[in-house]
């Protein structure tokens, strides 16, 4: 008789039990195994204790092998906790590791003596092939695997790439497996019961600083209408959704392919968020904008990145700034909130271009006061996690630390724990910033999100965003962004939500 491989499919911790959105990207590995084989999800996310939940299962029932989705920031110390663990009491269970972690630091996820492989990009036929050559894991069978990473001795073997594909095999995503999908149904700004979706995969466009550029490559895949439709009636007539939020890295991309998605969603009528591009909702037509409107289009988070023409050629956005600026107008006159995100702090002329984007979000915030803004830490991705289409292409910034020396990337999973990294890989922080800089870019943002309170936050109440609005306004209309302490106290009582930190 042949095998049937059974997999355990793992979503180490990443955020809070309330903030749990669906594991996607292991429902669609769960969608591919089962065809040949039968797969179990652990959700680090809702099962809290993910390293005893997945004692307890392995214990219970034999699995061939564990995948482990990864990403960098918080949720690599779990990974490695669980790795470790299972590594420990099953030491001949081959551990494999997939997600943005190991496409991006391929080398440094396989030095682990904790991971046995590692998939790069998308997963869904890399694994189902990985899995069927276990039980003779030849270096022959290994190396026909696209996409996959293995260890020969002390070499690491890089297969090819593999192209990514968005086929329809006609079934909808197996969320039973999440035992009961309705309680990652969460109260939004969007409705009662958010769903996260995503349809589209990949993005067109190769931005320095982006893991899905790194990723993907550039390439894009978009569902059928018909599909999107399948999917989303699923969840809105089957679990009781009542709005959506994509998590598509670029939903909105050429018009002429757009149209079929937009009619689903305006037959469905879910208020929704995505991801989206200056340029790409400019070049709309009023008609695809009048189903946009039809389809209760709510907020469009969209990379603006830098006010700097020379910065967004730079890190290869392919948008100007002007575009910003009218994208936000646009967005006005449709109904549609624009979530604008930035990056400031670059390694090259680090304070000028920080406050010129300061005073850039300041027009935006008179252009459209609706806008939200998002501010991060640009921190770009090391040369050898790019894209090997994008490697070498151009003399990137220098990454120099405070004393210039070059900045040194993490060599293994347990250096990319390390707080400083965790806040490199959030955007969250850079080996180039100062004391000074660092605190003074905090202090505009606790001064901006006081004065213009996120629409996103449910849970203070509407009296207390109001007063810290009120609280802020001298220091905003003056620009005296510097120690804030009156905000800072304000902000221990009403605690605002921070959509940079916590999403939706």
């Amino acid at each position: 008789m042949t095998h049937t491989h059974r997999t355990l499919l793992l979503n180490p911790t990443i955020t809070s039990r309330s903030s749990a959105r669906f594991p996607l990207s292991l429902l669609n590995l769960a969608a591919s195994i089962d065809r040949t084989g039968s797969s179990r999800i652990i959700d680090g996310n809702v099962d809290r204790d993910i390293v005893g939940e997945t004692l307890r299962a392995m214990e219970m029932e034999h699995f061939d092998a564990v995948g482990v989705s990864v990403m960098g920031g918080p949720q690599i110390a779990p990974s490695i906790a669980v790795s470790r663990a299972v590594r420990e009491r099953y030491p001949n269970t081959p551990i494999i590791w997939g997600g943005y972690f190991p496409t991006l630091y391929t080398d440094t996820a396989l030095s682990a003596p904790y991971v046995d492989y590692a998939i790069r990009g998308q997963g869904e036929e890399s694994l189902p092939e990985l899995l069927k050559t276990l039980h003779d894991p030849s270096e022959a069978n290994l190396g026909r695997i696209g996409g996959l990473s293995w260890k020969r001795g002390d070499e690491h073997v890089h297969n090819a790439n593999r192209r990514f594909s968005l086929g329809d095999n006609g079934l909808v995503l197996p969320y039973e497996k999440l035992g009961d999908p309705s309680r990652y149904l969460a109260r939004t700004f969007l409705g009662r019961r958010t769903a996260a979706h995503q349809a589209a995969i990949g993005c067109r466009f190769r931005c320095t600083f982006c893991g899905v550029a790194a990723m993907f490559g550039g390439t894009t895949a978009l569902p059928t209408a018909t599909r999107l439709e399948r999917e989303l009636s699923y969840l809105k007539y089957e679990l009781g959704a009542d709005s959506i939020q994509f998590f598509d890295h670029n939903f909105f991309d050429r018009e002429v392919d757009m149209i079929p998605l937009l009619e689903v969603m305006a037959k469905l009528e879910m208020p929704w968020w995505c991801y989206a591009r200056a340029d790409a909702l400019l070049n709309l037509s009023e008609s695809t904008w009048k189903l946009v409107r039809k389809s209760r289009l709510r907020m469009a988070y969209i990379g603006a990145e830098s006010p700097s023409g020379a910065m967004l050629k730079e890190i290869r956005k392919g948008t100007r700034p002007d575009q910003t600026l009218e994208v936000a107008e646009l967005c006005r006159r449709n109904g549609v909130i624009p979530e604008l995100s930035f990056m400031v702090a670059p390694p090259v002329n680090t304070v000028q271009e920080t406050e010129h984007t300061f005073e850039f979000i300041r027009e935006l915030k008179r252009i459209n006061p609706a806008s939200e803004i998002i501010v991060y830490i640009y921190t770009p991705l090391p040369e050898s996690s790019k894209h090997e289409k994008d490697r070498g292409k151009r003399a990137s910034m220098p990454l120099l630390d405070l004393h210039g020396e070059p900045v040194v990337f993490p060599a293994s999973p347990e250096e990319w724990m390390q707080p400083q990294w965790v806040d490199y890989a959030c955007h969250a922080d850079a080996p180039w910033l100062t004391d000074d800089l660092r605190q003074h870019i905090r202090d505009f943002v606790t001064v901006l999100r006081c004065r213009f309170p996120t629409v996103q936050d449910l849970r203070s109440p509407p009296w207390a965003k109001r007063s810290l609005s009120a609280i802020a306004a001298w220091r905003y209309r003056h620009r005296r962004y510097d120690r804030p302490w009156e905000l800072n106290l304000a902000n221990r009582l009403v605690r605002l939500r921070m959509p940079q930190v916590s999403g939706l």
